[in-house]
Order: structure tokens, then sequence, then C-alpha cells
């Protein structure tokens, strides 16, 4: 299985953070050892909104040669949405079969057409934005749409990550790895 994590300048580092570390265990802890993944941008040098920075591996490339997409969320996203040239190589995503996003990754997702006639979430602040882009906008931590997966705020981006992880190993390895994280908190039940 391949991942393509996408990131931006003036990204949310936890909203990157929070799911990649329980998705990556997939691999450091022997449960899918041919779970890979890369560091997706349309830019070659991504600073966070404190001025972190990070190094994609993956620049310009297109999406569709991944089995799953996770967006970022974060302050960029105000001005991507209304990139064309991001949505376009965003939209390279189409055939992903699963797509997800957390934060205000959701309306990068909505612009590029993938959340159309679907449940979504995202910030709280940014749930009447959703709308514009023909989303049953649900006020929920985690919303499951099928091909598409969306998260709240910023630190739902590790119960994303674990719920991704149920999803695709089932709930004893999302268990595991919620344990060996150290991380108590799952806010619920599948």
């Amino acid at each position: 299985m391949k991942a393509a994590f996408v990131i931006f300048d003036q990204m949310t580092a936890l909203d990157f953070i929070g799911y990649y570390d329980p998705l990556t265990r997939l691999k450091s802890m022997g449960f899918m050892p041919d779970f890979e993944w890369r560091i997706c941008s349309f830019c070659d040098d991504v600073f966070d909104t404190q001025g972190l920075r990070f190094l994609p591996d993956h620049f310009k490339e297109p999406l569709d040669d991944f089995d799953l997409l996770v967006v970022t969320g974060g302050y960029g996203t105000r001005s991507l949405q209304h990139n064309p040239d991001f949505l376009a190589w965003l939209r390279t995503a189409e055939s992903v079969p699963l797509k997800a996003s957390v934060c205000s990754g959701a309306l990068l997702l909505g612009a590029a057409g993938f959340l159309s006639g679907k449940a979504a979430t995202t910030q709280p602040k940014a749930l009447n934005e959703l709308a514009r882009y023909d989303v049953d906008v649900v006020d929920r931590r985690i919303v499951d749409a099928g091909d598409v997966v969306t998260a709240q705020g910023v630190s739902s981006s590790i119960d994303l990550g674990l719920y991704l992880v149920e999803r695709l190993t089932g709930r004893t390895v999302r268990r595991e790895i919620a344990r060996q994280m150290d991380y108590p908190y799952y806010p619920f039940e599948l």
C-alpha cells in the first residue's frame, strides 16, 4: 500500500504529524510491512505557520499512483483552495481509492471536487466555508463517507490516523498502535 501525505506552506504541523505517526507505525511495528509513504507537496520548500521547515520528497509529481491520500490542514488552505495550479495537481489523485483530510484540508478536497454530494467535516470555524463545495457539512470529530474520511480540528489528526489504521487493518491493530503511542483517548468505537 502506498500513501501520499500532502503538505504545503503555512500548514499546521500537528495536522500532519498527528496522522503521520500512527499510520507510519503500520510499517515500523510490523503490521503492514509493505506500507510505503511519500511526503508530497506542490512547492519544494514547506514551512508551517510557526516557521518549522519540512522537506517533501514528492514535488509536483502526479498523485494517481497512490492507494491513500491524506491532506493536511492549516492557514495555507485559505489561498490554495483558490489556486488553479494547485487544484489541478491535487485532482491528479482522482483515482486514489481512499482520500482523507484533517482540519481545513477538507477545503482543499472540496475545492478539488472530491467532496461533492458527500458528508464531511472540517475545523469548526470553517464549517460554513466548507458548505459552498456542495458538501453535507457535519459537526463531528470524524466523518467517514466511504471513499473520503474527514476530521475536524488540529488534535483530531491523531484520531484520524488511528481511524485510518483501523480501516486498513482492524480494531486490534488500532488499539495496539494507540497503546504504543500511549494515547488513551479514542472518541468512538467502530
